[in-house]
């Protein structure tokens, strides 16, 4: 039996990189967000709020990050899970702390293994997707 597992992680300076691709996006939309990069166990490893983006988008950004890491499922894609689910299992479910169900949040992957999560809050779900979708984009072509 073996007592431990080796797990990938997100690097430092591919969580800066994200990070710094989203806030070029962003800038180029001309939309103020808060981005956050979270590593495979939830743990955040880069954060940026931009100067004028609502307060209560940085945790919106960590939780979207945190849950897309946590489940492997864009944050958007929680109304087909919940429509699959009884009443009961949706209350439940919906009340568990940090989980964010809505545009923005996305899973990072390595060669199939999911190594982190990154999540953009501040501007429509949409766009926040885009802007995470986009530093991913980026980062998989270097």
């Amino acid at each position: 039996m073996e007592k431990s597992i080796e797990e990938k992680n997100i690097s430092w300076q591919a969580a800066h990189a994200l990070v710094e691709s989203v806030v070029e996006a962003a800038i180029e939309m001309d939309v103020k967000v808060n981005v956050a990069v979270v590593d495979s166990g939830g743990h955040l490893a880069a954060f940026l709020r931009m100067p004028g983006s609502a307060f209560h988008s940085v945790d919106i950004a960590i939780n979207k990050a945190y849950t897309a890491a946590s489940f492997g499922l864009p944050t958007s894609g929680w109304q087909p899970v919940a429509d699959s689910m009884s009443a009961l299992s949706q209350n439940g479910l919906f009340k568990t702390e940090r989980l964010v169900p809505c545009g923005g949040g996305l899973a990072i992957e390595d060669d199939g293994q999911r190594i982190g999560g990154i999540g953009v809050s501040g501007a429509s779900e949409q766009e926040d997707e885009q802007l995470a979708q986009l530093a991913l984009d980026t980062l998989n072509k270097n």
